[in-house]
């Protein structure tokens, strides 16, 4: 059985440099992680695809400590601010309190797995990790 990689998102990118993209407008620089008609700044249609950068700063975050059933709890929850563009995403790998989690705090992106069905195919998520 041969295993293949399925990144979560369809804007996450893997491989050797796993990266997330995004579609920018080409009118506006705006960016956007999901699939467009129109541009909500400028209301252009024309987009191309950009990579994001992989490190960031946390400009906001939040510790979650109720979930739905099955969700493990403490986690934290934040936005990223990857060279101008926000990314919301979960941090790992960083003890979920306040003394360990700030703002300004460099972050990196980070992949893993979500686990594997039947056929071989490998779930792949991401989330941003410090930078120590």
């Amino acid at each position: 059985m041969t295993q293949t990689q399925v990144p979560l998102v369809d804007y996450l990118v893997l491989g050797d440099h796993p990266h997330l993209e995004a579609n920018e407008c080409v009118s506006c620089k705006a960016r956007y992680f999901d699939r467009r008609n129109a541009c909500a700044s400028c209301f252009k249609n024309e987009f191309k695809k950009v990579a994001i950068a992989t490190e960031g700063e946390v400009r906001a975050f939040t510790i979650v400590t109720f979930a739905a059933p099955g969700v493990p709890v403490p986690f934290v929850a934040a936005v990223i601010d990857c060279g101008g563009t926000s990314v919301r995403a979960n941090l790992r790998n960083v003890d979920p309190t306040p003394e360990k989690v700030s703002l300004g705090m460099k972050v990196r992106l980070s992949t893993y797995s979500l686990g594997t069905d039947d056929n071989g195919q490998e779930a792949i998520g991401f989330g941003f990790e410090p930078i120590q």
